[in-house]
């Protein structure tokens, strides 16, 4: 990407708490790249071929989706935003996660590591549902993903606000001297923000050529002290639903992303070098991967809950089939672990027709209890937290699975 590196100082500060070496004045370079819409794109033979199979594969993925399987889309984003999570660091395991969500449905306290990881869902929710949605993206919906993202965590003062100063990547935690990356200074970032957001209410450019580069960009202009990553990655999903490719279905990026954190970095690194065409390759070849590791994963979704809906139907006094064990099979996809609150909202049905739908879903080996007591109890669909963690550790479904 071309862009200029600046010459600065780090002033001398004799008040911070730090070793003498981190007190003394220093030099840093922070990087400032060029305007996207001041870029010029080349892309070779090679590289153009990868980002339209990425995209075909995006298209297949979306193929076919209805109204009734969104509970298997909102899955497929709680997937998403778990493994965009993960690459930060913040991690939890399948299982653990899901009892977290649970008890937060029924009122009770989990843990900060839960609260940052469900928030990184209701960013990406957001970024989908409305910022994408916008008639003209602009940095309000920038700053109001961030927002969402950061607005329960422990830093949760950060959230929404665009930086006043310099932050860094890497190197020490008291100046940006040594740093592995310093981002462009505070006073240049609304400007790029602009242009950034300029970029993606553009449409010249193919879909995944322009969620590359405003991906990279976003990483590169560094526009929060914290939830960087996370928010840039939302991005992704903003612009491949703006652009038509993927209207229902998120591709899971982020999974292949997470398994080469390594290959990820220096593939962002590459983007500030002369690497740009070299960037959107690699981005472009993992977004096809996602697209069909999320491809088998909805398919083996949606025959487990064919196999539930026969074990349904397979009890002596099977349900009618306008009963509410149906439509709580439906939205099982959504909800690894379900209490009859979340049951009740999500079908819409009266808190009876759920209690019953739920005895008659344990009786079909489709739930099962987490624990003997009745109160804030909830369920687990069986099999699907299995399907699950398979998916977050980027596994390829077996061949099984596929027609």
């Amino acid at each position: 990407m071309p862009g200029r590196y600046l010459k600065r100082t780090w002033q001398y500060d004799p008040g911070i708490h730090a070793p003498a070496k981190y007190k003394r004045a220093c030099r840093y370079d922070p990087f400032v790249p060029e305007a996207l819409s001041t870029l010029r794109i080349s892309l070779d033979g090679g590289v153009a071929g990868v980002v339209s199979e990425a995209e075909q594969a995006i298209r297949s993925l979306n193929d076919g989706s209805q109204p009734a399987l969104a509970p298997l889309a909102r899955l497929l984003l709680r997937t998403e935003s778990i493994a965009s999570s993960r690459i930060e660091g913040i991690q939890m395991g399948v299982r653990e996660l899901a009892r977290a969500e649970a008890k937060l449905d029924s009122g009770q306290k989990t843990s900060q590591t839960a609260l940052d990881v469900l928030a990184n869902v209701d960013a990406m929710l957001l970024a989908i549902d409305d910022a994408a949605t916008a008639s003209k993206f602009g940095i309000a919906q920038i700053t109001a993903i961030h927002k969402r993202l950061m607005e329960r965590a422990e830093n949760k003062r950060v959230a929404g606000n665009i930086r006043t100063r310099q932050n860094w990547i890497g190197g020490n935690d008291y100046n940006p001297c040594g740093a592995d990356f310093v981002p462009p200074p505070p006073e240049d970032v609304t400007r790029l923000l602009v242009d950034l957001c300029r970029a993606i209410n553009d449409d010249r450019l193919p879909p995944l050529v322009q969620a590359a580069l405003v991906h990279a960009q976003f990483e590169t202009i560094h526009p929060f002290e914290d939830g960087n990553g996370r928010t840039g990655r939302a991005l992704i999903q903003v612009v491949l639903r703006r652009r038509g490719i993927a209207p229902s279905y998120v591709p899971p990026v982020s999974i292949v992303l997470a398994d080469a954190k390594k290959r990820y970095i220096s593939g962002l690194t590459a983007y500030r070098g002369d690497g740009v065409s070299e960037w959107i390759g690699y981005f472009a070849a993992a977004s096809a991967r996602a697209a069909e590791l999320g491809r088998k994963y909805l398919m083996a979704i949606a025959q487990l809950r064919d196999r539930w809906r026969a074990q349904l139907a397979a009890l002596q006094s099977a349900p009618r089939a306008d009963a509410a064990a149906w439509s709580v099979i439906d939205i099982l996809p959504a909800n690894p672990m379900i209490s009859s609150a979340t049951a009740t909202a999500a079908t819409g049905r009266a808190r009876s027709q759920i209690y019953q739908a739920i005895e008659q879903l344990q009786a079909a080996g489709v739930l099962v209890p987490l624990s003997q007591s009745r109160r804030n109890q909830s369920w687990e669909a069986v099999g699907l937290l299995e399907l699950i963690e398979r998916m977050e550790a980027g596994e390829r479904m077996k061949k099984t699975t596929t027609p």
